[in-house]
């Protein structure tokens, strides 16, 4: 294991609100940073999803030729990695994973090179690996990847039309089945994250070949769209039940970083080993992050950030004696 614990502050939001926190909430921006990176391949690890339970799904392997993508999962305290792979796969990524010990991701029958190897989405339970694809997908090579899964076994992805564009889909397990995810005017789009309530995260282009983030309920209302200030490009990677999504977003200069929207505002997220690198795939409903960066010797590394929590607040009872302590302050003044 390689895990190494880090204190930081996320960059500070370009919008910001004024909130009254209840004791013990964590400060928007304000987190704990653990490098994490399976031992078999420090050079390339990709955190993607975190549960509850604080289980995390990635993968190491650039995915270059003859450094394949494998994939795992790891628990707390992080010390142990279970390999996850597709039976029979070359390369395996898992992208997802729920409460209940399902996850997805996407696998492939070669290791060419990025771009080049068709890859075909997936879903384990238990023992069972299911391979899932749109029966619409009709990329060359093929492009099916499931990238969110939410507790009533609800997975989302998308898949590559004929001529590579990507459509974002719902798959209900139980029933196999496939539900369109559209977003008006959108030339592209992408489904990368769903909760219990049924709201969608994801990434599309528009017409002027921008890339805005979007949140969605899976019936196709309650639509917000998102693009960072001065960003062109603006992804949404995941959301939890409290409708907090996160994701990436490249600035004017070309550095990406990592970003939390909740409740309309915006936060810029760096791991600090990583400014200008960063990219937060998955948030769980203790607003734990998940997610990779670059680091100053060129590897990419998992991260995870935990909230710190707010000091707690103080009470009425002790304002009311700050505040009569002033006043008797200001007394004592005025009869000098």
């Amino acid at each position: 294991m390689n895990l190494s614990l880090r204190h930081g502050a996320a960059a500070a939001a370009l919008f910001a609100t004024g909130v009254l926190l209840a004791p013990g909430a964590a400060r928007a921006g304000s987190y704990t940073f653990a490098t994490i990176n399976n031992p078999a391949d420090v050079t390339f690890n990709q955190l993607l999803g975190i549960n509850n339970g604080g289980t995390i799904a990635g993968y190491f392997g650039s995915g270059a030729a003859g450094h394949p993508n494998q994939g795992y999962t790891v628990a707390p305290p992080y010390a142990s990695y279970t390999a996850e792979n597709f039976p029979g796969s070359v390369q395996t990524q898992v992208t997802g994973l729920n409460n209940n010990g399902t996850t997805v991701g996407f696998w492939s029958t070669s290791n060419l090179g990025v771009g080049l190897d068709p890859n075909f989405g997936f879903v384990h339970q238990g023992s069972t690996f299911t391979s899932v694809n749109d029966p619409l997908g009709a990329g060359s090579p093929a492009v099916n990847q499931l990238l969110g899964i939410n507790d009533n076994n609800i997975a989302v992805g998308f898949y590559n039309d004929a001529a590579n564009t990507a459509h974002a889909y719902a798959y209900a397990i139980a029933a196999a089945t496939f539900t369109p995810i559209t977003v008006a005017s959108a030339t592209a789009t992408t489904a990368t994250g769903i909760n219990d309530n049924s709201l969608v995260s994801g990434f599309f282009t528009n017409g002027a070949g921008n890339t805005l983030g979007f949140l969605e309920n899976l019936n196709g209302t309650g639509l917000t769209t998102f693009e960072a200030p001065g960003s062109t490009n603006t992804m949404f990677l995941g959301v939890n039940g409290s409708g907090e999504a996160v994701g990436v977003y490249t600035d004017a200069a070309g550095l990406t970083h990592g970003l939390t929207f909740s409740a309309g505002v915006f936060t810029s997220i760096d791991d600090p080993f990583g400014i200008g690198t960063t990219t937060i795939n998955g948030v769980n409903d203790h607003g734990q992050l998940v997610g990779f960066y670059m680091d100053g010797q060129g590897n990419v590394d998992g991260l995870l950030a935990d909230p710190v929590p707010e000091p707690p607040a103080m009470g009425m009872l002790a304002v009311a004696v700050l505040l009569l302590g002033a006043l008797r302050g200001v007394l004592r003044h005025l009869r000098a």
